[in-house]
């Protein structure tokens, strides 16, 4: 039986997770310094917000030495994934496509961009039968 998804992170937790997916396991003075300066959250919060980011499944604290150290239970991939189902079910009725379109609408993308994603539309026009 495979362990179930933790519960979508907030707006606060991602700011930890990106220090986490950037840093690899760190300890609370360590995020702390992370995102005070970035101005993501602030410094006295982060304890509180690790120990609920535990209890929900989305860091794993090790306590074995004195600094504990926290590490994310998913991969940054893993958590966009979960939240892109989220997006795509939830606001665009489960269409990939009218996700892609708003997205590419609302922001200007580089030709680098571009060029990926045509890369990734032709790649899937190649694919047999439809398969991911």
């Amino acid at each position: 039986m495979t362990d179930p998804q933790p519960p979508r992170p907030t707006d606060a937790e991602l700011a930890i997770l990106r220090v986490l997916w950037k840093r690899g396991p760190s300890t609370v003075r360590e995020i702390q310094a992370a995102l005070v300066d970035d101005g993501a959250v602030s410094g006295t919060s982060v304890l509180k917000l690790l120990h609920i980011m535990a209890g929900k499944g989305l860091v794993h604290r090790d306590a074995s030495a004195r600094a504990h150290v926290f590490t994310s239970r998913l991969s940054e991939q893993q958590t966009q994934a979960q939240l892109m189902d989220h997006l795509v079910d939830g606001a665009f009725a489960g269409s990939a496509a009218r996700l892609a379109l708003r997205a590419l609408a609302s922001r200007p993308s580089s030709a680098q961009d571009l060029a990926e994603i045509e890369k990734l539309i032709e790649r899937f026009k190649n694919r047999k039968g439809g398969e991911r």
